[in-house]
C-alpha cells in the first residue's frame, strides 16, 4: 500500500522549510522516500532469510526486492497479538515511519504495507553499512572523539522524545542502527502505539524508570514546534488506516506530557540549554 497523495502535502513542507535534524537520514535521503515506497511496493519480492533465534522474537524475514535492475534487501514482518508476553502489531511500524516523516525525526526507515503469501504485513528498507549501537555499549566499536558528548547526546534525546511519544517500550540497543558516519538509525516498532495506564500517565524515559532511565534534557526547536502542530485530525491523516481512533487519543496524550515535561526542564536549566 502506498503512502497517499494527501499525505506528502502535510509531510513535504517540513522538509522544504528546512527542518532537518542534523545526524538522522540525510535529506537527499528523504527526498527519495516516494520513489523507494512506490519501488517497494510494485518491485519483485522473493525470500533471502527468515530471522529466527533467541533476539528475533517476531521473526522477520529478510526479502530480496527487483524492479528495472535495481536490487534492495528489505525487512518483511506480520506479527500480530499477543507473542511471548507482549502485545505485537505489524501496523505500528508504518505508523511510526509516517509519525517520524511528520516530525522530521528522519531516523525510521521507509515503511510500506506489502501482502506475502496472501498475509499482510510491514515491509521496511533493510538500511545497508550500519552496526548495531549494542557494539559501541560494549566497547567493540570506538565512539569517534568528535561524536562523544553533545553530538551523539542530541541523537539519543531525540530517540527517547519519539520512543516517548510513540510509548515504544521495547527499544533496546540491538534496534538501534548506527550509520558509518554516526548517523542513528531507528528499527523495530511493532511493540509501540500502547494504551497501558502507564503509557498514558508516565512518559517513557524518566529519571526514576528501571528499564528505561533518562531524560529528553534539550531538543531541537523544529522539532518542539513541530509536536506542538499534532492533533487527533492530523495524526490520523498522516497514520490512517494504521492507529485506531482510542491509539491516537493516546498519542496526543503523550505528546502533551511531553511538553509538559519541556516545559519542567526549560524551567529548571533555562530555555537556551534545552531548545536548540
Amino acid at each position: 500500500m502506498n503512502t497517499p497523495k494527501n499525505l506528502w502535502s502535510i509531510l513535504l513542507p517540513p522538509l522544504l522549510l528546512g527542518t532537518f535534524l542534523a545526524a538522522q537520514f540525510k535529506p537527499e535521503d528523504i527526498a527519495r522516500d516516494k520513489e523507494w515506497e512506490d519501488f517497494m511496493a510494485s518491485a519483485q519480492m522473493t525470500l533471502e532469510i527468515k530471522m529466527t533465534g533467541p533476539g528475533s522474537v517476531t521473526n522477520p524475514y529478510k526479502m530480496i526486492l527487483e524492479k528495472d535492475g535495481v536490487k534492495r534487501f528489505a525487512a518483511w514482518k506480520n506479527p500480530q497479538g499477543r507473542m511471548l508476553g507482549s502485545v505485537e502489531g505489524w501496523q505500528w511500524e508504518i505508523a511510526a515511519y509516517r509519525l517520524d516523516r511528520y516530525l522530521g525525526v528522519n531516523m525510521v526507515p521507509v515503511a510500506i504495507e506489502r501482502r506475502y503469501l496472501e498475509n499482510r504485513g510491514a515491509l521496511s528498507l533493510w538500511i545497508e553499512g550500519t552496526f548495531h549501537y549494542l557494539e559501541v555499549m560494549e566497547g567493540r566499536i570506538k565512539t569517534p572523539a568528535g561524536m562523544k558528548g553533545v553530538l551523539l547526546n542530541r541523537q539519543v534525546y531525540i530517540q527517547r522524545a519519539f520512543d516517548d511519544l510513540i510509548y515504544n517500550d521495547d527499544r533496546h540497543a540491538n534496534n538501534i542502527l548506527i550509520t558509518d558516519d554516526w548517523r542513528m538509525i531507528l528499527i523495530d516498532h511493532s511493540r509501540s502505539f500502547r494504551m497501558t495506564k502507564a503509557s498514558l500517565t508516565t512518559l517513557l524515559y524518566n529519571e526514576k524508570s528501571k528499564t528505561h532511565p533518562g531524560t529528553i534534557s534539550a531538543l531541537p526547536a523544529a522539532f518542539v514546534e513541530k509536536l506542538k502542530t499534532l492533533t487527533p485530525e492530523i495524526v490520523k491523516q498522516v497514520t490512517d488506516p494504521y492507529l485506531t481512533d482510542k491509539e491516537i487519543e493516546a498519542v496526543i496524550t503523550r505528546r502533551d506530557l511531553i511538553l509538559k515535561e519541556i516545559d519542567r526542564l526549560i524551567e529548571k536549566n533555562g530555555k537556551a540549554q534545552v531548545i536548540y
